[in-house]
């Protein structure tokens, strides 16, 4: 098992710089009893209610991208505090990372008021993923009621993912505009073929569509 250790206080002050040199030895001591080989220790001053930390982050970032199996923390309380440490609880389980706490020795238990809420975040993000599939769904049958033809220059369309895609497929963005969609529901239907492109990009870029052939237009003329 592979972690990362934080340790955090909330002021500079000498009793506080100290109590991070302690954080840091009881969590080696904790990585050392379970076996679990330490990536990496970051340590931080910072208020334990403000989330955009630049160690937090590190942490949510390497989770990410490496395999990091545990944070350890002293306690609960070191993470975070209120609906910081709540929605940290949530971002780190949807990671697959589980968190130790020195004062659990151990796996990290809840508070079941923490293991509520949880379960409520869980169930309303599973309501908003239903609810924007139906929506792509709903985007997807008024466009092709409108005569929107789907494998209409996309006939590569498998050779590569949506994340992958950086260019706009502006011919269909036209089309879906012509047809009556609003952008969001352009953006919502596109994103059903796999185009993970936002509502003000597609904005963006069909008014300069439409300033390009203004301008071929009066060139012609």
């Amino acid at each position: 098992m592979q972690a990362i250790i934080y340790c955090r206080v909330s002021t500079n002050k000498t009793t506080q710089v100290t109590s991070l040199g302690r954080q840091k030895e009881e969590l080696i001591k904790l990585a050392k009893k379970h076996d679990i080989k330490i990536i990496d220790i970051i340590e931080e001053t910072a208020s334990g209610y403000e989330i955009d930390r630049d160690g937090i982050m590190t942490i949510l970032d390497r989770c990410s991208d490496e395999k990091i199996d545990c944070v350890m923390v002293q306690d609960e309380t070191r993470l975070g505090r209120g609906h910081t440490k709540v929605a940290l609880y949530h971002q780190l389980a949807k990671q697959g990372v589980t968190i130790y706490s020195y004062s659990d020795q151990g796996q990290m238990h809840l508070s079941e008021s923490d293991e509520m809420v949880l379960q409520i975040v869980s169930i309303v993000e599973e309501y908003q993923r239903k609810i924007h599939n139906i929506k792509i769904k709903r985007g997807m049958k008024k466009a092709i009621a409108k005569g929107y033809d789907p494998t209409r220059n996309l006939s590569n369309q498998h050779l590569s993912s949506g994340r992958d895609r950086k260019d706009v497929p502006i011919e269909e963005v036209v089309h879906l505009k012509q047809s009556g969609l609003t952008f969001q529901e352009i953006a919502t239907t596109l994103k059903g073929l796999g185009y993970i492109i936002s509502k003000a990009t597609i904005h963006r870029r069909y008014q300069e569509y439409l300033t390009l052939a203004k301008n071929r237009s009066d060139s012609i003329e």
